[in-house]
């Protein structure tokens, strides 16, 4: 009985929460778009061991490794905001989408925090799109990976917008959590149907836990002119267990550039015991994840950003000479949360 009051409560809680949701939704709309990131060029995370990463996302997820380099000098420790910095950088592709893996030489920074949970908001993942969830977990699941749902979870009828995609989350060799997403027809992005001759496709997007999705929306919408694409609100057994975190009522917010993987919000509405992101957290130790956009005005848009009272983490925008990282000049800041977005310059 006293569960079946638990379940109820929370299922009060959730109507409750999706009216705020659509009046918030209304009053985003209003919102001016400066518009000045045109891609979400690739999404990066510090590594320990680049071999060992490597080999685990080309023979476990089938990414194709595309480029590597080693960097440092005064540019590249201005950018990052460290001191005797050497980073080994390796960019992989999955589709028609990046990931950025770097591993700092010197100086070694902290490990990934092993207590870590999806509700705390230094959490980040990637979602992998695969053509069989059956196919993808048994891949998984032999290779002996980290699990962190219990098992793929199908998203119920109820949800409208969602109904029957199945999602698992997972954990890398460092612990950062990743997350493989089956869209059935009719759902998702068009490019991921009709691709069966693949088992992992692309990234559909990177997830952040935020505290405040309207204090979110005001720097990615506002400052960084990304525009909403969805919004749902997700609760039940299934979203526990995917994201293994009981009772777990979650506003997510989809937000899309013109070109590359979107970004989206988890904001936890329930439970509301997730930590906030380390005060001390820097780019070199492995808990960092770094979303790179790219901009045609990388020096004014470091300078509104300062303005506006938002950390940036690089002495401004950076020139990086030689342009071994793929971009002349380039800036870290944070949002709100404390997440990392790299906007470079090409």
């Amino acid at each position: 009985m006293k569960e079946m009051h638990v379940r109820l409560y929370r299922y009060c809680l959730a109507l409750l929460i999706i009216l705020s949701v659509c009046i918030a939704g209304g009053a985003a709309g209003s919102a001016e778009n400066k518009a000045p990131v045109q891609a979400v060029d690739a999404v990066g995370m510090t590594v320990s061991d680049m071999d060992r990463s490597v080999d685990f996302y080309s023979k476990v997820l089938d990414f194709q490794k595309i480029s590597e380099t080693e960097v440092l000098g005064d540019s590249y420790e201005r950018l990052q905001g460290i001191f005797g910095l050497r980073m080994r950088v390796v960019r992989m592709q999955l589709g028609d989408e990046t990931i950025e893996l770097t591993e700092y030489l010197t100086p070694k920074g902290k490990p990934f925090p092993d207590d870590t949970r999806s509700n705390d908001r230094w959490f980040q993942h990637i979602a992998i799109v695969v053509s069989d969830m059956d196919e993808a977990f048994e891949r998984l699941r032999t290779s002996k990976v980290r699990y962190a749902s219990t098992a793929p979870q199908t998203i119920p009828a109820w949800n409208k917008g969602a109904a029957g995609i199945r999602a698992f989350y997972f954990r890398d060799p460092d612990g950062h959590f990743l997350e493989i997403i089956y869209f059935p027809p009719g759902k998702g992005n068009a490019k991921w149907q009709g691709n069966d001759d693949k088992l992992f496709l692309g990234i559909d997007h990177t997830a952040i836990v935020v505290e405040d999705t309207e204090e979110s929306l005001e720097f990615y919408r506002d400052e960084l002119g990304m525009k909403v694409a969805g919004e749902s609100l997700n609760y039940g057994t299934e979203q526990e267990h995917l994201n293994n975190v009981f009772g777990a009522v979650l506003r997510i917010t989809s937000l899309k550039s013109p070109d590359g993987p979107g970004i989206e919000f988890l904001e936890y509405l329930a439970p509301g015991d997730g930590r906030p992101s380390p005060a001390d957290e820097k780019a070199n130790d492995v808990i960092h994840w770094q979303t790179t956009l790219e901009t045609d005005d990388s020096t004014g848009l470091a300078e509104g950003l300062r303005e506006d009272g938002y950390s940036v983490v690089s002495t401004g925008a950076v020139e990086v000479p030689g342009g071994e990282l793929g971009f002349k000049k380039g800036f870290l800041v944070r949002d709100p949360d404390g997440h990392v977005i790299q906007v470079i310059e090409k």
